[in-house]
């Protein structure tokens, strides 16, 4: 389909707060302005039902962008059943920015991102040279706070899986924290039943192919196991709000180390979690 000559301007949503903040931010300052979300099939129900209602509200279609017939399964195959990894993200490659940069073929683009500017980190969607970046909550001062804010009086609020889980993402999503996948079980048994079945082992090598770490679904769904990583993780939150300024913002990187670590590959890639 012959597209525009004009650059076109597109907000890339995630299901997330950030960019769904964003995209109320921007309803009325930015013309023409395209809402895409990729879709890797492997979403939770919470992101479905958030973004039908944040549509409703942008009275403007989202336009769900998917994969070309080769899905995550058919990807795990292909990469020899390797789950992915902080370290190898196939599944952003293929699932998300593989869709998102054939819908935007060679137009010119700019791709509103959802950064805050109380966040300390850069970030891209595409490398593409026919892509340009733009944050406009680091360009307004728009912090986190703000975001919710925006949501709050908006009326969509916050979407519901924050309740017990700290991003958007795949229901599998491995930078989960331990206490998200005790979420996922407790809030979606049969999507955490899904997830552990793509693990596996190895019977030559006896190599373990696991979401966390060290430590397959399966172990750490175990009740003994839940309870400890609830009085661990509610022992550090605990703990955290007892401690100064200084110790709480470095107790609360070691709470959250599974996701947020300072290395840029333990940070989450923005098409998926923003």
């Amino acid at each position: 389909m012959a597209r525009k000559t004009a650059t076109r301007k597109i907000l890339s949503l995630s299901g997330g707060k950030d960019s769904a903040a964003l995209a109320i931010y921007l309803k009325d300052k930015v013309p023409d302005l395209e809402y895409v979300f990729c879709d890797t099939e492997k979403e939770l129900p919470e992101t479905y039902e958030y973004l039908s209602m944040l549509e409703s509200f942008l009275g403007k279609r989202i336009t769900v962008l998917k994969h070309d017939g080769r899905d995550f399964d058919h990807w795990l195959v292909i990469y020899n059943n390797y789950l992915p990894s902080p370290q190898a993200r196939w599944c952003t490659k293929h699932l998300k920015l593989a869709p998102f940069e054939r819908y935007i073929g060679n137009d010119k683009v700019i791709n509103y991102i959802g950064i805050r500017a109380d966040e300390d980190r850069e970030g891209y969607i595409s490398h593409k040279p026919n892509i340009k970046a733009e944050y406009p909550f680091k360009e307004d001062g728009i912090t986190k706070e703000d975001v919710i804010r925006i949501l709050e009086e908006s009326g969509l609020g916050l979407p519901k899986y924050y309740s017990w889980r700290s991003r958007s993402g795949c229901y599998f999503c491995f930078f989960q924290q331990k206490i998200e996948w005790v979420g996922l079980l407790e809030n979606h048994p049969d999507l955490f039943e899904q997830a552990m079945k793509y693990e596996k082992t190895d019977s030559s090598t006896g190599r373990r192919f696991t979401w966390t770490e060290g430590e397959s679904l399966k172990e750490l769904s175990q009740p003994d196991r839940i309870a400890r990583i609830k009085d661990d993780y509610y022992g550090r939150i605990e703990a955290m709000k007892n401690c100064s300024k200084y110790l709480r913002s470095n107790l609360l990187s070691t709470v959250f180390s599974e996701i947020d670590g300072d290395e840029d590959y333990r940070r989450p890639c923005l098409i998926c979690t923003l």
